[in-house]
């Protein structure tokens, strides 16, 4: 299995646990229930490659939840963002950003 890691802004900000702190438990756990089996190497056909070294886990769930992650070596899942359909294009601006920052450091 792949570690799970959370992305966190210069200032110490999360924005993904942030987001998934902000839904309620029932989504939260389905949503972590999808992130695992990535970690684990399954649910392949809800995972699409963005470019710029940017995946995005689709989620069947909800209004269309997202999550968007890189990946870090073979070993590390890089979680940078959630969403749903409403915001994708903005979460996808944003998980390019922070993976940019991620690399920087």
């Amino acid at each position: 299995m792949k570690q799970l890691v959370y992305y966190s802004t210069a200032a110490g900000k999360e924005p993904c646990r942030d987001w998934l702190n902000d839904l309620g438990l029932t989504d939260q756990a389905a949503i972590h229930a999808y992130i695992d089996r990535v970690a684990m190497g399954g649910a392949k056909k809800n995972v699409k490659p963005l470019g710029d070294s940017i995946f995005e886990i689709k989620i069947d769930r909800g209004p269309g939840f997202r999550v968007y992650f890189g990946q870090v070596g073979q070993k590390i899942i890089l979680l940078l963002i959630g969403g749903d359909k409403g915001s994708q294009k903005r979460d996808i601006r944003l998980a390019k950003e922070y993976w940019r920052d991620y690399e920087s450091r």
